[in-house]
C-alpha cells in the first residue's frame, strides 16, 4: 500500500511525514512520541517542536520505522507541493514483536543466542523475567538483566514467544501462571510459539500445548515429552505454529529457523551468513594446532573473560558457560565503571567484578570475546592490554575471537610471529593471513577463532587444551553439538 502526504506551507523540505494512522495501534510508546513530534512539525514547520532540529530528525532512524520509506524529493516553491511516497508490505515490514522469558536456572546460551539472532533479524525482542526482579541468575553463574517483568507483558500481542531451556529454569516457567496464560493465549490466537531443551516437555507439554503435534526436546526429557506429544529426534522440529529444538548445541539452528518463520527464507539466509554456522551440524569439530605446547595450570584453570559495552553476547556467554561446565574457575570482569554491561545486541549481562579488582589475580588464560564495541573498549584499556602482554611474555595462554584478534591483539603486537584467524571482515587487518580460513587456530599459547558460529568450537578447543580431548568431546555431546 502507498501513503502520500502533501504540505504547501513552507519552502523548507520536510524530512519525514507522520506515521500512517493504520499503524499506530502497533507502535511502542517511544515510537508514538516520535509520531506526535513529526505531526506537530508538519502542521507548523516554521516552529519546530522543542528539541527537534529542522531538516534533521536525528532521533529517527530506519531501524525505528515500522515500514521502509522510499523518499522522493523535489525542489518546490509555495505553489508546489512535496510528495513523500511510502511503500510498505504489511506482512514483512512491520517490526516483529518477540517475547523471550528468562528465569533463575535458565540455560544462558539458549536464551542469549535466541535473543541475539532474532534481534539481528530486526525483530523487537522483549526479554521478560518470570522472577520478582529483572535480574535472573541463569545456569553456570551467568547473570542476565531482563527488559521487563513478564507481568508487564501480559497484555501485549507478540508474533512469537520463544522459551529457552535449562533446569530449573523450565520448571520456573511451568510454575509461572502469568507466562502460562500468555503462551496459551498465543496458541489460541494461532501465533508462533517455540521452546528448546527441557522447555518443550516441562513447560509446553505440561500446559497441554503440544497435543497431537510433533516435537523434540533434550534427550533426557524425551520420555516425558512422549506423554504429551509425538516425540521426534530432529535438530529443529516445526509442526504448525510450534517450533521446538534439543539443546545448547542446536540453538543457533533453532533461532535461524524462527527467523524464517517470522519473516522468510531470504531473511534467514541474510542473518545466518555472518553467524558462520557449521555446514554439517553434529560433525566432530576440528581445531588446527601449530607449535603444540602443554597448557599448564595448578589443578583448576583460572580463566579471565573480560566483557564491555558492545561485547558480542553470544560469544561471551558461550565461552563462560562452556568453560564453567568443564569446571574451570572463570572470572568475568567488566572493562568499565559498572558491573552491568550492555552487549552488542542489547543483552544486559552482569560481571563478577570490575577489571581493576580482577587484575590483582593471576590467570592461566585470558580470553577475549568479540563484538566491535567491546573489542574497541578492550584495545583502549591500558590495564587489560598490559595484562595480555605480561601473559604473552610469560608464555602463558591467551586468546580472542571475532573482532578481538584484529582490533586488540594485532595492534598491540600480540600476534607477532603467530598464526591466527578472526571475523572474515576483519582478517585484512592481520599481518599474517595464511590461516584465516580455519574456524579455530591454536599456535602455541595463542588460540583464535572467527565469530558467533565458531564460539562453541573455540571454547571446546580451550577445554581440549586444559582438560584433554575426551573431556571436550564429552561436553560437546552433552550440549548436542556433536553426535
Amino acid at each position: 500500500m502507498t501513503w502520500r502526504i502533501r504540505s504547501r506551507s513552507s519552502q523548507r523540505s520536510h524530512p519525514l511525514p507522520p506515521y500512517p494512522s493504520t499503524t499506530e495501534t502497533k507502535l511502542l510508546p517511544a515510537q508514538r512520541a516520535r509520531v506526535d513530534t513529526s505531526r506537530r512539525y508538519l502542521r507548523n514547520p516554521k516552529k519546530p517542536p522543542k528539541g527537534m532540529a529542522l531538516l534533521q530528525l536525528h532521533h529517527l532512524s530506519l531501524h525505528s520505522l515500522p515500514f521502509t520509506p522510499k523518499l522522493h524529493y523535489s525542489r518546490f516553491s509555495t505553489r508546489k507541493s512535496l510528495r513523500f511516497s511510502f511503500s510498505a508490505s504489511a506482512s514483512t515490514t512491520m517490526a516483529k514483536q518477540v517475547l523471550v522469558p528468562v528465569a533463575n536456572g535458565t540455560e544462558p546460551m539458549e536464551a542469549v543466542i535466541t535473543i541475539d539472532v532474532l534481534r539481528r533479524s530486526g525483530a523487537e525482542v522483549t526479554v521478560a523475567s518470570v522472577e520478582k526482579e529483572l535480574r535472573v541468575d541463569a545456569c553456570h553463574g551467568v547473570k542476565i538483566v531482563a527488559d521487563a517483568l513478564v507481568g508487564d507483558c501480559k497484555d501485549t500481542g507478540f508474533d512469537l514467544i520463544a522459551l529457552p531451556g535449562g533446569m530449573p529454569g523450565a520448571t520456573n516457567f511451568k510454575d509461572c501462571a502469568v507466562l502460562e496464560s500468555v503462551v496459551k493465549k498465543q496458541a489460541a490466537d494461532g501465533r508462533l510459539y517455540a521452546a528448546v531443551c527441557a522447555s518443550p516437555a516441562v513447560a509446553l507439554g505440561s500446559w497441554g500445548l503440544l497435543k497431537g503435534l510433533k516435537a523434540t526436546c533434550y534427550p533426557s526429557f524425551m520420555e516425558q515429552l512422549s506423554s504429551c506429544a509425538t516425540a521426534v529426534e530432529s535438530i529443529v522440529q516445526q509442526d504448525g505454529k510450534v517450533v521446538t529444538s534439543r539443546g545448547p548445541g542446536t540453538t543457533m539452528e533453532f533461532s535461524v529457523a524462527l527467523v524464517e518463520q517470522l519473516y522468510d527464507k531470504e531473511k534467514a539466509d541474510e542473518v545466518s551468513g555472518p553467524l558462520l554456522l557449521r555446514p554439517n551440524h553434529g560433525d566432530e569439530y576440528k581445531v588446527i594446532e601449530l607449535n603444540p605446547m602443554e597448557w599448564k595450570c595448578n589443578n583448576i584453570p583460572q580463566i579471565l573473560v573480560p566483557i564491555a559495552d558492545g561485547s558480542e553476547e553470544m560469544e561471551a556467554v558461550m565461552i563462560i558457560d562452556i568453560l564453567r561446565r568443564a569446571k574451570a574457575n572463570v572470572v568475568v570482569a567488566s572493562v568499565g565503571d559498572n558491573l552491568e554491561i550492555l552487549a552488542s545486541r542489547k543483552v544486559k549481562l552482569v560481571a563478577d567484578m570490575l577489571l581493576d579488582e580482577a587484575a590483582k589475580l593471576s590467570y592461566d588464560l585470558i580470553v577475549l570475546p568479540g563484538g566491535l564495541g567491546g573489542a574497541q573498549a578492550f584495545a583502549n584499556s591500558d590495564k587489560l592490554v598490559n595484562m595480555l602482554k605480561k601473559q604473552a611474555e610469560s608464555n602463558k595462554p591467551y586468546g580472542a575471537i571475532c573482532a578481538s584478534p584484529a582490533l586488540v591483539l594485532e595492534p598491540h603486537g600480540l600476534l607477532k610471529g603467530k598464526k591466527a584467524t578472526a571475523f572474515p571482515a576483519m582478517c585484512n587487518k592481520l599481518s599474517d593471513q595464511s590461516f584465516i580460513d580455519n574456524r579455530v587456530v591454536v599456535d602455541g599459547n595463542l588460540i583464535t577463532s572467527r565469530g558467533p558460529g565458531t564460539s562453541m568450537e573455540f571454547a571446546l578447543g580451550i577445554v581440549d587444551k586444559f582438560f584433554g580431548r575426551p573431556k571436550a568431546l564429552e561436553l560437546a555431546k552433552v550440549m548436542l553439538f556433536v553426535h
